[in-house]
């Protein structure tokens, strides 16, 4: 049978063959579960939030077809009380969370679900599934802008993301961390993120001479013309785009810029430029790609390469340093008793959770982690977006949630702006959040 990226059939057996055990106990009591991410991956300093959107499109549509059930049935695994509930599930819980670029620290909740167990439950894997990867690459495309302040930077990873909705996701989370738009063209049409793009080697080889594959892209993208030159000779290819310039000048056709995309990208780009400069050609910018990601590009801007743009592909998409975030989704009270795993190294606090941030001078001084009705001093991050199956609020555009980290980035001390790690961001565990933990674990002991 052909599976949709919607199906719910995009979870884990373990998922429902627990449900099956909850059923035939009947263990539908409310359930609080939290999403969060245990430690900071190494050199990381903090994580931008991403991917709410389409995990509240993915809870508002859970739902089974019937083609599905008869799927489940064929397997003999589950029995004829767990398919009629498949049958007739609808997500029914609240759901509260971090805004889409919010700054988060280990421990803190970015999103909470509450909702019957067997509802709760099904829906970790995907839920984890959708956040987990734009959050990684969002955290990883901001590191990017803060090595690069004020260069034009673009995504460049689709084709060697893992896979079609990897390379959509990895656009809109690079957007939103601060990237001017992506090489994707569906993410264009899908999030409305502007689209960039050039030509490749292979149009340049396809002609009988490059300076003939330079002036046929210019006539056919006038007001595109963005030219690769390093596919035989840069320096030379540069001398080309001055000559084709003075030919292009009567028609009121004006190169706009150059892409270099291998070898010493530091000593064509100070080649290229001597040589535009001095052909009359100073506003020609110069966009470098291949293989960069925040610290080539804090490398080649530091050491005064005049590069105006940078396009991150493979490196990005793929988190290539740090592929996975320690992240989990865990049981925190089900009804309405807190509940606490124990486990060596990966213990969790128990019960609904909020954080409040709290500023000093304008910058983040630290967080506070409470439980769920105990105000702290600052301001709360988590906030409802669903209540009984339904958004609370209208959806954010990706504008919002860009202006977002932005706000945040200039709000952020200046040894967590290092792409080294610093001395962890302090994360307070408030006295009620201490006892309450206290008394999850009384309840194991007795």
């Amino acid at each position: 049978m052909q599976v949709s990226l919607t199906s719910p059939l995009l979870t884990d057996l373990y998922q429902l063959t627990m449900l099956q055990g909850y059923l035939a106990r009947g263990m539908d009591a409310p359930a609080v579960f939290e999403f969060f991410v245990r430690r900071l991956p190494p050199e990381r300093n903090f994580l931008v939030a991403a991917g709410l959107e389409q995990a509240l499109a993915y809870l508002e549509t859970l739902a089974f077809s019937e083609e599905e059930i008869a799927w489940l049935r064929s397997t003999g695994r589950f029995d004829a009380r767990l398919l009629e509930w498949l049958r007739g599930l609808r997500f029914t819980g609240s759901v509260w969370a971090v805004p889409e670029g919010t700054f988060i620290f280990p421990d803190e909740p970015i999103l909470r679900v509450v909702a019957p167990l067997p509802q709760a439950q099904l829906v970790e894997s995907r839920l984890i599934n959708l956040l987990h990867f734009q959050t990684l690459i969002a955290s990883k495309a901001v590191r990017c802008v803060l090595a690069a302040p004020g260069k034009q930077l673009i995504d460049f990873g689709m084709r060697r993301a893992h896979g079609a909705e990897a390379a959509l996701y990895a656009a809109r989370a690079a957007w939103i961390a601060g990237f001017g738009g992506t090489a994707t063209v569906a993410a264009g049409a899908r999030f409305r993120i502007p689209i960039f793009g050039t030509m490749a080697h292979s149009f340049v080889e396809a002609h009988d001479s490059e300076m003939e594959a330079f002036r046929s892209f210019a006539r056919v993208q006038p007001d595109n013309v963005v030219l690769l030159i390093d596919t035989y000779d840069t320096e030379r290819a540069a001398r080309k785009v001055v000559e084709l310039q003075k030919e292009l000048e009567p028609q009121g056709i004006r190169i706009r810029g150059v892409r270099i995309d291998s070898g010493d990208l530091e000593r064509h780009a100070h080649a290229v430029r001597a040589i535009l400069d001095q052909g009359g050609c100073r506003h020609v910018t110069i966009f470098s790609s291949g293989s960069l990601d925040e610290y080539q590009l804090q490398r080649l801007l530091s050491d005064g390469a005049p590069i105006d743009g940078f396009g991150v592909g493979t490196l990005l998409d793929t988190s290539a340093d740090r592929p996975y975030l320690d992240c989990a989704y865990k049981l925190q009270e089900y009804a309405s008793i807190p509940r606490r795993k124990r486990s060596e190294g990966k213990a969790t606090w128990p019960g609904p959770k909020q954080v409040w941030r709290q500023l000093r001078d304008g910058y983040f001084d630290h967080d506070v982690l409470t439980v769920q009705g105990d105000p702290q001093p600052g301001r709360a991050l988590l906030r409802e977006v669903m209540r009984n199956g339904r958004r609370t609020m209208e959806a954010e555009s990706l504008e919002v949630m860009r202006a977002r980290v932005a706000e945040q980035l200039g709000a952020l001390p200046e040894p967590l702006r290092a792409l080294s790690a610093a001395p962890p961001y302090e994360v307070r565990i408030s006295p009620a959040l201490r006892a309450l933990a206290e008394e999850a674990d009384r309840r194991i002991r007795d």
